[in-house]
């Protein structure tokens, strides 16, 4: 384990900014970070033994590697379709969009690499088959932590499976529903295995339900380093490892 500092969603936030007015490709390392932390979690193990202790483990499957992505209308549905991109050849992938809107050109990488887009009634049949769910229905710029429409749908369609181990979450920066700074959540939650927290652990993964609901935090540096190094720590927190996009 690696102990980290934590940070609000409005520092990481400020902290970001210059960099995206310089277009540093963010959602870019952010996507390759969360591909590789997936790849991990499908390995069968041979040939991991030099993984990390606390790493997140892999998942042992004798059937096609079936991945769900859930892309909401921000910049967390956009980081988990290009992780799909990244994915498609490898696994199944599902994509279900499931906000007013969508990063097009994600989901247009996404669908041009071999993913396939699905509407919930195909969710609802599939349910207890995916492995992996990529949850990115919401980021840290959220104000309702109230899933609605197809986005609790889908959480409810997927929830036993997930309660009873069949399908395992990955939570794209923290799980949807969960308040980046105080741990409050929403009634309709993903409990994720491993958060892939991306720049800084928010404080709300260390707080309140976050450590319930976070599962293990993995870190993945997407350059915010040298951004955050002039903002105070509001905590600590361990992260099974860091990865970089």
């Amino acid at each position: 384990m690696t102990q980290v500092p934590v940070f609000t969603a409005e520092q990481v936030r400020i902290a970001e900014a210059p960099l995206l007015a310089a277009e540093q490709p963010l959602m870019a390392r952010a996507a390759a970070a969360l591909a590789d932390v997936v790849r991990r979690m499908f390995q069968d193990g041979q040939g991991d033994s030099d993984a990390p202790a606390g790493a997140p483990q892999p998942i042992a499957t004798a059937h096609a590697r079936h991945l769900l992505v859930l892309a909401g209308s921000g910049n967390n549905g956009g980081d988990a379709l290009y992780a799909a991109a990244h994915l498609a050849e490898e696994v199944d992938v599902d994509v279900l969009t499931v906000g007013v809107r969508v990063h097009e050109a994600g989901l247009a990488s996404a669908l041009g690499a071999g993913a396939r887009r699905v509407e919930i009634p195909a969710v609802r049949e599939a349910a207890g088959d995916y492995d992996l769910i990529l949850d990115g229905i919401l980021g840290i710029g959220a104000t309702d932590l109230d899933l609605r429409g197809s986005a609790r749908e889908a959480v409810e369609a997927l929830l036993p499976a997930v309660r009873a181990g069949r399908s395992r979450v990955i939570a794209v920066d923290l799980p949807s529903g969960l308040h980046p700074d105080t741990g409050d959540s929403g009634s309709h939650v993903l409990p994720a295995s491993v958060t892939v927290t991306f720049g800084a652990v928010k404080a709300g993964l260390v707080t309140g339900r976050g450590p319930e609901l976070a599962g293990e935090l993995v870190l993945a540096d997407i350059g915010l380093g040298p951004e955050l190094d002039g903002f105070v720590p509001v905590g600590e927190a361990s992260v099974s490892r860091v990865v970089t996009g």
